[in-house]
């Protein structure tokens, strides 16, 4: 079963669009998936989050582009780790959600994705409060913590995968 949490559009999208956050147990569709990302949350109810102190991107839900045969929730599991520290298998991460970006109009030139791409979520919960964590070298991430919602709120801002939380 899927569900759309909302429609909507972003400023990092060139050209007319439409996002739609949908709530769903199983991969998208087709084979269109672009990103993969993994929310983990620990029993005191936090979700461990990774900054990137450079072009003004700061906090976020780990995760980055698939890389050439590999799978959303392989890719999720390797950016969790490239980008905070955790190392999850696989099989602890399990498709919740995912985003459907459509363009409306030809994309511009340069423009890397597809006029339909996806960008699936992953999430884990750990049994007990989340270990101290922290990228590996040559991460691009700067740093990672577990934070609370109401701090993601105030770091995070008006994200889209927010309504996912």
């Amino acid at each position: 079963m899927t569900q759309v949490l909302a429609t909507l559009t972003v400023p990092w999208i060139p050209v007319a669009h439409r996002l739609e956050v949908v709530r769903a147990a199983s991969l998208p569709p087709d084979g269109r998936t672009t990103s993969a990302f993994a929310f983990v949350s620990d029993s005191a109810g936090r979700t461990l989050m990774t900054c990137v102190d450079r072009e003004g991107r700061g906090w976020d839900i780990p995760g980055g582009h698939l890389e050439p045969g590999e799978g959303a929730v392989e890719a999720a599991a390797r950016e969790l780790h490239e980008e905070t520290g955790l190392r999850l298998p696989p099989s602890a991460l399990s498709v919740f959600a995912w985003q459907r970006i459509e363009l409306l109009e030809p994309p511009p030139a340069g423009y890397r994705y597809p006029s339909l791409a996806y960008m699936v979520m992953c999430r884990a919960a750990l049994p007990g409060p989340g270990a101290a964590t922290r990228p590996p070298a040559g991460s691009e991430s700067t740093r990672a913590a577990w934070l609370t919602r109401a701090e993601i709120d105030r770091l995070c801002g008006e994200q889209t995968w927010s309504l996912l939380l």
